[in-house]
């Protein structure tokens, strides 16, 4: 799905018989082009890397062999030394906080998809069939042992990242929406302290009603106004996290396609790929 020549790239490889390169109708996003690497590949231990560049594939070795001598399901990457701008460093301790919290798992750099996974967890995955989902955080529900490395960071190798500000804020909702259901204990708990300060602040108007008569209640309705749409937008905005949680059943239960495969280059026969 990238724009960029990196189809044409890897179709180079794919004579090996150990290859496999996937060709998708459209680009789908990351974390979908890798679900649909995982369906095909075959290996006992699986790797998955941008092809920016960004993460040498020489640390490759190094994720498979702390993998095997630790005996680790998932081995995640922390980035020394990151080379990204501040408007994308910001965004990504906000989303590894929030994993943390969510998946209670002390993974430092949860952005970073230099990864390998151990086949069971792949599997696991894949049957899951879920149509928005973080990958490094599902894998964790799957996954026994988890660790991480350090691993080298590098410029960008061309082109320009394809994660702007709005798939960053996308990405924290699916992580938020899909492993957690505190959007919608905030809106109950929310709702029962908006309604008891409602009450209060009808009891307090009635008694100052009575007490400076109803001129003074009159002189106040610009204030009362205002509250009213304070409480009016933060109903909308309930009903708006309400909404993006009915929109994600509605596409689960639509079924759509995840992604769409063009084609699949080399690696005919039953040999491995990663």
């Amino acid at each position: 799905g990238s724009r960029d020549n990196s189809l044409s790239l890897l179709k180079q490889f794919a004579s090996h018989p150990f290859v496999k390169v996937v060709e998708l109708t459209r680009n789908y996003g990351q974390h979908a082009a890798i679900m649909a690497g995982f369906s095909v590949v075959r290996g006992d231990r699986v790797v998955t890397m941008d092809a920016d560049l960004q993460n040498p594939p020489e640390e490759i070795p190094n994720l498979i062999r702390v993998m095997e001598e630790g005996n680790y399901d998932v081995v995640g990457t922390i980035r020394k030394g990151r080379k990204d701008s501040f408007l994308r460093i910001f965004p990504s301790k906000i989303i590894n906080m929030v994993a943390r919290k969510i998946t209670g798992v002390s993974m430092r750099d949860w952005g970073c998809m230099l990864r390998a996974y151990s086949r069971p967890v792949v599997e696991r995955m894949i049957a899951c069939h879920e149509q928005a989902t973080f990958i490094p955080a599902l894998a964790t529900v799957f996954a026994k042992r988890v660790t991480e490395i350090e691993v080298m960071h590098e410029e960008r190798f061309g082109g320009k990242s394809n994660y702007p500000l709005r798939k960053l804020i996308n990405l924290q909702f699916d992580l938020v929406a899909s492993f957690s259901d505190l959007p919608i204990k905030l809106i109950m708990y929310g709702g029962i302290l908006m309604s008891f300060l409602g009450v209060c602040f009808g009891a307090l108007l009635a008694i100052a009603r009575l007490v400076y008569g109803a001129r003074w209640a009159a002189e106040g309705i610009f204030t009362l106004f205002a509250i009213l749409f304070v409480f009016v937008g933060l109903q909308f905005f309930a009903l708006g996290v309400i909404g993006e949680y009915i929109g994600r059943i509605f596409r689960e239960v639509r079924k759509r396609p995840e992604y769409v495969i063009e084609n699949i280059h080399g690696a005919k026969g039953d040999g491995e790929a990663s």
